[in-house]
């Protein structure tokens, strides 16, 4: 198990949380062609599921992976983590983790980043705590398709804490790092990947 540096953990108001006992009914659990092409490369060490709430796609990953860990500030997302086998549950904010540095293989982050309230800092986190050689895959909807527009209006005006960015400006949160970043799009999605050079 990756240790965390603290057990101290702040927490804000679970927005997700009444939803959770139902949100697998909403959202069924799926994992992408295009996203299963993207980790399969380095699904085999640890890997975390960043702001990952129900476990929803981590679940696809266990039985690949030497270890699964999924990271969310909703306590009610994390109680339908436990009820899966093979996945470690931790209360986090994407911004501001209990991980050391250096210690993840794999991050992902699967339609989550609107939802954070730093997307800046939780690039900076996210990039902390990947392993030299690592990656990291960003799967959000694709804010230049209309569709996505008018979801994006839709959580607005559900006061949910929405913030789309396209995928050049997610690519951009990274770009002070020495990553390599690529972006690969289908209709309505995106994919960052963002890998961390090993040491020569």
């Amino acid at each position: 198990m990756v240790p965390p540096e603290t057990n101290t953990l702040k927490l804000r108001f679970d927005h997700f949380g009444m939803l959770a006992p139902f949100y697998e009914r909403f959202i069924p659990p799926k994992v992408s062609d295009e996203l299963t092409a993207l980790v399969d490369v380095l699904v085999d060490g640890v890997v975390l599921d960043a702001c990952g709430g129900t476990g929803r796609v981590a679940k696809f990953l266990r039985d690949k992976a030497a270890q699964v860990l999924v990271a969310d500030e909703s306590f009610e997302m994390l109680k339908e983590v436990r009820k899966k086998v093979g996945i470690h549950p931790v209360c986090s904010r994407a911004e501001s983790t209990p991980f050391r540095t250096n210690c993840f293989d794999l991050i992902i982050m699967v339609d989550a980043l609107h939802h954070v309230t730093d997307q800046v800092k939780t690039a900076e986190e996210l990039w902390r705590i990947l392993k030299p050689g690592g990656r990291i895959v960003i799967e959000e909807p694709d804010v230049r398709a209309f569709g996505v527009k008018l979801v994006a209006i839709a959580e607005k005006l559900a006061f949910m804490r929405t913030h789309f960015l396209a995928p050049a400006r997610i690519a951009d949160l990274f770009c002070s790092h020495n990553a390599h970043v690529r972006i690969e799009t289908s209709s309505s999605t995106a994919w960052i990947v963002v890998d961390k050079e090993s040491p020569r």
